[in-house]
C-alpha cells in the first residue's frame, strides 16, 4: 500500500485533549506510543476477528514501553455487546492483577471500542484507555468523541458513559483488511458529515466514491482526516451531547430502530444508518427543509457506497407504529417526543420533532 502523509487531529477537551493521528505503518511502530504515561501493564482487548490479524503486531511495540502486554480477545459481533461480554473485560483484568495506571487499548472496530472504553471508565473508578479502531466505520465515528457503552435488548448504547481516551491511533492499513460489507459501512458515516456540516466534503465524497471503495490510500486518510476534523469540532463545543453534538445522529434515530428491532447484528450498524439517512432526508423534505432533489441526490450517493436504501419491515400489522415506539426509546426522546436530527440545504443540521403522522408516512415509503 502507497503510504499516506501523516496527520493529526486534536480534540480540544482543555486538560482532557488528545490527538488523533492518522497514516500508514502506525499501530504497529513503539513509537506512536511513546508519549502515553508509564505503566506496569498495557491490555489489549481486541476480538477474534482482529486478534489474528493485528494483536501480535500491536503487543510487540507496545513490549518496547510496558514491561506486561496482556490480550483479551472477545468475540466478534454487535450481539456481543452486552454485560456478560463486558464482564469478560473485568475478569480478565481482575486475574491479570491490573492496578489503576493500567492502560486499555482498544483494538477493533466500534463494539471493541464501545465496550474496551466502558470497561476503562469502570475498571477502578476508571483506568486510562488508547483506541486502536481497524474499521473505517470506527475510524471516523465511535473511536473519537469518548462515548462508551454496551447495548441493551430495548435500545442501542443505552447503558454507558462519556469517557475519553488519551490517544486515537487511525492506522489507514489496516482497511486493506476489511470485507467489502464492512467498508461500506464505514462510508455511511463519512458521507453523514456532509449534510450536516460541509456541502463541499459531500461533493468530494461524491467525485471520490470509487477511490474510497478501491481503498486508495490517499482518498482514505483525506476522508478519515476530515471526518475527524468535523467531529472533533463539535465535540470540542459539546462533549456531553447537550445540544449540538447530537446532530452527529444524522440517520441514526430510524436507524438504531432497525438495530434494535432486526437484533443487533442483523444489520451493521453503518448499514442502518445510511438507509436512516434516506429516512431523515424524506423527513427532511416534509418539513419543508429540503427539495425532493437533494434526497435524491443524498439517496443516490448513499446506494452507490453499497448501503440499503429501503429499511426492513419490523412488524407485519403496523410496521410504522413499531418504528415510532422504538424511536421513543432514543436517547435524543424528551417527555415520549421523539427528537429527530434533520437537515436543510445549507450543510446545517440541527433537532425537532415531527408528527407521528408525518414519520408514518416516511416509514410507509422508505420501507421494503
Amino acid at each position: 500500500m502507497t503510504k499516506s502523509t501523516l496527520s493529526t487531529v486534536s480534540i480540544d477537551l482543555g486538560e482532557r485533549s488528545y490527538p488523533i493521528h492518522i497514516g500508514s505503518n502506525l499501530f504497529g511502530t513503539a513509537s506512536s506510543y511513546a508519549s502515553l504515561p508509564k505503566a506496569s501493564h498495557a491490555v489489549v482487548v481486541t476480538n477474534t476477528t482482529v486478534s489474528p490479524l493485528y494483536a501480535d503486531a500491536l503487543m510487540s511495540a507496545l513490549g518496547a514501553h510496558y514491561p506486561a502486554v496482556e490480550l483479551v480477545v472477545l468475540p466478534d459481533g454487535e450481539s456481543n455487546k452486552n454485560w456478560q461480554t463486558l464482564n469478560d473485560i473485568f475478569d480478565a483484568l481482575l486475574g491479570k492483577g491490573c492496578d489503576r495506571k493500567t492502560i486499555l487499548f482498544a483494538l477493533g472496530g466500534g463494539v471493541i471500542g464501545d465496550m474496551t472504553g466502558f470497561a476503562a471508565a469502570s475498571y477502578m473508578r476508571g483506568v486510562p484507555f488508547v483506541q486502536v479502531p481497524t474499521t473505517l466505520l470506527s475510524q471516523v465515528d465511535s473511536s473519537v468523541g469518548g462515548k462508551t457503552g454496551i447495548n441493551h435488548p430495548l435500545g442501542k448504547n443505552m447503558i454507558g458513559a462519556f469517557y475519553q481516551p488519551l490517544l486515537v491511533v487511525c492506522d489507514i492499513d489496516t482497511l486493506i483488511t476489511l470485507p467489502a460489507r464492512e467498508l461500506s459501512a464505514g462510508l455511511a458515516e463519512v458521507i453523514k458529515y456532509g449534510p450536516i456540516a460541509d456541502l463541499g466534503f459531500l461533493d468530494w465524497i461524491e467525485a471520490n466514491l470509487q477511490a474510497l471503495l478501491d481503498r486508495n490510500p490517499e482518498a482514505l486518510a483525506y476522508a478519515v482526516q476530515r471526518s475527524c476534523e468535523i467531529k472533533s469540532w463539535v465535540v470540542g463545543q459539546d462533549e456531553r451531547e447537550a445540544g449540538l453534538r447530537a446532530i452527529l445522529n444524522f440517520g441514526h434515530t430510524f436507524g438504531h430502530a432497525i438495530e434494535a428491532g432486526l437484533g443487533y447484528g442483523e444489520w451493521l450498524h453503518g448499514e442502518a444508518v445510511g438507509c436512516g439517512m434516506v429516512m431523515a432526508a424524506h423527513l427532511s423534505q416534509r418539513l419543508g427543509l429540503v427539495d425532493a432533489g437533494f434526497v435524491s441526490r443524498l439517496t443516490g450517493l448513499i446506494a452507490r457506497a453499497g448501503l440499503p436504501i429501503k429499511g426492513p419491515s419490523l412488524d407485519a400489522s403496523d410496521n410504522a407504529g413499531r418504528y415510532l415506539d422504538l424511536m421513543r426509546l432514543d436517547k435524543k426522546s424528551e417527555a415520549g417526543e421523539i427528537r429527530f436530527v434533520v437537515i436543510d440545504e445549507t450543510g446545517h443540521a440541527f433537532m425537532r420533532g415531527a408528527p407521528d403522522a408525518v414519520v408514518r408516512e416516511v416509514v410507509d415509503l422508505c420501507c421494503i
